[in-house]
């Protein structure tokens, strides 16, 4: 079966699309996936701006929420299309849509109405996959330890996974240890502060930041943010890591404050590793590309090995499109895709509504039980 992922992050800046091919070898338990082409539709720049003044702590009529669920729609069925051309037929969309408010009890609501795309593409497309987890008491995120958890079983050693997108989490992938939850910012406040200072949307390779200097009194101040501390399960987003959390940062040079922002990120994540103990940690998203970020990490997780995605069979761009796809597959399989360990969920549930394309729906019948490794091909 062809899925496609599509997926926009918290840095909001594009839809990553992964189309994979899934199988199911007789006999096993496992689940095979060939990643057959992903690629990223930018979003224009008028649309990103849209999307950044609906972003808390923005104000916005509900008119224009309705109008940018729209744009969204249509945008996620262009970059849905251009992947179709690109790389042949599927047979189910799996969209996330674009986050703009997550809240986990008070809700979540992701944008990008899922039915241009079944129309433009005649594909069903399931989507609105957090909000089911949400209604079973969990916080609908993070849904990619399902993932995680499936790639990473069976290997040797404390495993985990860390996503630097805007927001970043980490998943134990321990035997009798698993867990899941976000650990704070990945990219949100340097990319914020980029943009700010620099009128560009990042840090490239973490250039600037490597220029400057950690102002020690600044990352202290930053670090007992409370979120920090809270138990698990837990989740957080651009509600608190917003632009205006960086209010009253100011007067600090630009290189000190990347330098600053990029050392918060590599010390929040670094402490959850050596909290879990982990020696081998996969790594992914948009951060990996953040070569400063990466270098301050790997200070910050002495001893630990740092694995990109790539190198078992997954880009780290394609993730979490990947991830969706998956979540996708799961869905018309009649399996749960979220790990109720990382949401905090009473138990599984089956993610998302599926609008049909151009024909009745046909789904298979349901599978007994979820696949225990991914085998990425």
């Amino acid at each position: 079966m062809r899925v496609l992922g599509l997926s926009s992050g918290t840095s909001h800046d594009g839809i990553d699309a992964a189309l994979v091919a899934f199988s199911v070898p007789p006999g096993g338990d496992a689940l095979r996936a060939r990643l057959l082409h992903h690629a990223t539709a930018p979003y224009p720049p008028g649309l990103r701006a849209a999307i950044r003044a609906a972003l808390p702590p923005g104000k916005v009529r509900l008119g224009d929420v309705c109008a940018l669920d729209t744009m969204l729609g249509q945008a996620f069925a262009r970059a849905a299309t251009a992947v179709l051309d690109a790389a042949g037929p599927a047979d189910l969309i799996c969209s996330h849509g674009q986050t703009l408010f997550h809240a986990a009890t008070d809700g979540t609501l992701q944008l990008g109405q899922p039915a241009w795309i079944a129309e433009r593409t005649g594909l069903p497309v399931v989507a609105d996959v957090r909000v089911r987890d949400v209604t079973a008491g969990g916080q609908g995120a993070p849904l990619v330890p399902v993932l995680d958890l499936m790639l990473l079983a069976g290997r040797e050693g404390r495993w985990g996974a860390v996503n630097l997108g805007g927001i970043a989490n980490l998943t134990v992938a321990v035997p009798g240890e698993a867990c899941a939850y976000d650990t704070g910012p990945g990219n949100a406040l340097i990319d914020a502060a980029a943009l700010a200072v620099t009128g560009e949307p990042y840090d490239r390779g973490g250039a600037l930041a490597a220029s400057g200097t950690v102002r020690t009194e600044l990352l202290d101040r930053l670090l007992v943010e409370p979120y920090y501390a809270r138990t698990p399960p837990k989740s957080t987003g651009k509600e608190l890591f917003s632009a205006a959390y960086l209010d009253g940062a100011g007067g600090y040079p630009p290189a000190d404050l990347l330098a600053t922002l990029t050392e918060l990120t590599a010390e929040t994540v670094g402490a959850e590793i050596r909290r879990h103990r982990l020696d081998r940690v996969l790594v992914s998203g948009g951060g990996v590309r953040n070569r400063t970020l990466l270098a301050r990490l790997a200070a910050r997780a002495p001893g630990v090995t740092l694995v990109p995605s790539d190198d078992l069979g997954l880009p780290a761009d394609a993730k979490e499109a990947v991830l969706f796809a998956l979540i996708g597959w799961l869905t018309w399989h009649g399996l749960p895709g979220a790990v109720p360990a990382a949401t905090g969920a009473t138990g599984g549930r089956l993610l998302g509504a599926i609008t049909p394309g151009a024909v009745p729906l046909r789904l298979p019948a349901p599978l007994a039980t979820l696949p225990r490794r991914l085998e990425m091909e």
